[in-house]
């Protein structure tokens, strides 16, 4: 347990951000399952759609340190690549 008052705030302030982040993180999978949803669909006009709305979350989520900034833009160049070869 935390002793001094500055060592009990940075804890607050862990939990805090702690909930912000899987908040975000859960966000993040969503916007990505989404996209994967319609590929498995075989929807491209729906999977463009999403990647679209997915793009700039996976992004900002990476800018706020929720995931990597590689692995944001691994996964949009990944979902963009399977877009872009479907029939």
């Amino acid at each position: 347990m935390a002793n001094t008052s500055s060592a009990k705030k940075a804890t607050r302030k862990m939990l805090r951000r702690t909930e912000i982040n899987k908040s975000r993180r859960s966000q993040f999978k969503s916007q990505v399952r989404k996209v994967e949803e319609a590929l498995a669909a075989g929807d491209k006009a729906a999977a463009r759609s999403a990647l679209a709305a997915a793009e700039p979350v996976l992004v900002r989520h990476a800018q706020k340190g929720v995931v990597h900034k590689k692995t944001a833009a691994r996964k949009v160049s990944r979902l963009a690549a399977r877009i872009k070869t479907m029939a």
